[in-house]
């Protein structure tokens, strides 16, 4: 049976796996599903239609499905879905999506999300990501894998950070941030790429100076978004190994929607 501190009101309709630990007045909502392994701390609550799956740690006082802060939002049945082993530390907030979208807000597996992290309607994190303490994500916005969030950053809604980019501290983010790239500061502008974050992850030298040549051809030649999105497509000729490296780059382009950070 999964271990629920008396003090913890847990909604018989919730569906909790055999071996989940809840954690001190902590309030678990009827349509909640949580997986093996996971561990909610005290003093949280969790309603709505969320599911969270195995293996997670959820930390003191988080608030995660409640209703999007969305003045649209009329009762409608949205969703949360939490994925695999993420650290979700003190007070984060998750909310659920909005019929005005897909419905879901979603958190994919193994991330690191620090304390006060605040995940708006309809936003969607990938895997392997960082969100520094403070990180705020207003409604519709895209994380994509391994990014990382510098603490007290705020993104505007619809914007995306690509795969393996970095935001530094106190970013303000109204643009998006192509993969790899490495940004800071109000006004946002490009530090470089994230050349030491691709050498942990294993990257070669040879997938780092294709990273590097696409960083050259949108921020260093002096071309048209389109003529270095030509130009990175190019690129996939010469170099076969980089080939998803390349195609990742120009799928995020041929997707942005309120235009780059330049």
């Amino acid at each position: 049976m999964p271990q629920i501190h008396s003090t913890a009101i847990v909604d018989p309709k919730a569906e909790l796996a055999d071996d989940v630990v809840v954690g001190p007045y902590t309030i678990i909502g009827p349509e909640v599903r949580i997986g093996a392994g996971t561990e909610i701390g005290p003093h949280c609550v969790i309603e709505g239609r969320t599911t969270i799956g195995r293996d997670n740690r959820v930390w003191q006082f988080a608030s995660l499905g409640a209703a999007p802060q969305d003045k649209k939002y009329a009762g409608e049945p949205t969703e949360l879905r939490i994925g695999d082993r993420n650290t979700i530390r003190e007070f984060c907030t998750f909310n659920r999506g909005t019929v005005q979208d897909g419905g879901l807000t979603s958190v994919g597996d193994d991330n690191w999300i620090m304390a006060y992290v605040h995940i708006a309607h309809d936003s969607h994190v990938g895997n392997q990501a960082i969100l520094a303490n403070n990180a705020t994500l207003a409604g519709h916005v895209y994380i994509g894998d391994w990014a990382i969030v510098g603490g007290l950053t705020g993104i505007h809604q619809f914007c995306k950070v690509g795969a393996h980019a970095m935001t530094g501290f106190q970013s303000h983010i109204s643009q998006d941030v192509p993969p790899f790239m490495m940004v800071s500061g109000n006004p946002l502008s490009v530090h470089g790429f994230n050349a030491e974050g691709l050498r942990r992850r294993s990257f070669g030298a040879e997938r780092i100076a294709v990273v590097k040549q696409m960083h050259r051809l949108l921020y260093r030649q002096g071309l048209t978004l389109e003529e270095a999105k030509a130009g990175i497509a190019a690129l996939a000729a010469d170099h076969p190994g980089s080939a998803d490296d390349i195609a990742l780059m120009s799928d995020f382009l041929a997707g942005i929607t309120r235009g780059i950070v330049r």
